[in-house]
């Protein structure tokens, strides 16, 4: 085990959504294997989404959890659709800590609707985060990196969704889907600088993001909705006889793909889904 402790020790990672659900996670995670945080999050509600978003509150709490792992961290409030504020994040994360070695593009949302139902700001809105905020991401972390002629991990955060279809989710999936051809590109694109770009692809998770009774509904069509009842379904996606799956689930791959043992791992689909995108399932009794 010893062999494992600060396995990104020395290093920076800039996250963005950190204020709350996987964001948070990963942020302790690499903090307690040695990295320093810049966190990111817009701490507000994305008018789309039917649930509330991250608050200041949140983000501070985060802060506290990355201190109490005994390393630094910068917070800083930004919207993932406004480049020039992102752009400003990472000029005052390489002011105080002198560079970016990790860049994890977390921020997302979720809504549901019928393709032909959805509202166009609806739509939109999914765009204009779960991708474009994505790209806008990239676009503000890599010119550092690349300046700085030491390499780095990229890591955005796809879904299953990113691989394979879902009713009533189209602009989610859609999505999804850009932030892996996105990945692919950015690995050809940025190989020649030492820059590793990797995707990372949940199945459902317990997060503040769907573990809440407004997604319960959107979700089952269901008014009040119950977390057993959401459970019965999501069980049913997957191969593995669980639910979900918890935010430091998924930790443990960013940690890896942060990490010197993943020095050569670049272009590639990480999945961590309890076997939700296998085509055939026995049926849990």
């Amino acid at each position: 085990m010893d062999a494992m402790v600060d396995r990104v020790a020395g290093k920076v990672a800039f996250i963005t959504g950190a204020a709350r659900g996987q964001g948070r996670s990963h942020a302790v995670g690499l903090a307690g294997e040695g990295a320093d945080i810049i966190a990111v999050d817009n701490c507000c509600d994305v008018e789309t989404a039917p649930y509330r978003g991250a608050t200041q509150d949140d983000l501070a709490h985060t802060v506290k959890l990355v201190e109490a792992a005994g390393r630094r961290i910068l917070p800083v409030v930004a919207d993932v659709r406004d480049l020039a504020a992102l752009q400003a994040a990472v000029r005052q994360g390489v002011e105080t800590f002198g560079g970016i070695d990790i860049a994890i593009a977390n921020a997302g949302i979720v809504s549901f609707g019928s393709t032909v139902e959805l509202e166009e700001d609806t739509w939109q809105t999914m765009l204009d985060v779960n991708l474009t905020g994505t790209w806008k991401t990239v676009k503000a972390v890599a010119p550092a990196m690349i300046e700085r002629r030491q390499g780095g991990s990229i890591i955005l955060i796809s879904s299953i969704a990113g691989l394979v279809a879902f009713v009533n989710l189209a602009h989610y999936v859609a999505a999804k889907h850009g932030v892996t051809g996105l990945m692919r590109a950015l690995a050809a694109e940025l190989a020649p600088h030492g820059i590793r770009v990797n995707s990372v692809h949940p199945g459902t998770v317990h997060s503040p993001m769907f573990g809440n009774l407004e997604s319960f509904e959107a979700f089952t069509g269901m008014v009040g909705a119950t977390s057993e009842q959401v459970a019965k379904l999501t069980m049913g996606m997957n191969a593995l006889a669980v639910p979900w799956l918890e935010e430091a689930d998924v930790t443990p791959a960013i940690v890896y793909l942060s990490a010197e043992e993943s020095r050569y791992v670049t272009g590639t689909t990480a999945v961590i889904d309890a076997g939700a995108v296998l085509p055939f399932k026995i049926p849990h009794c």
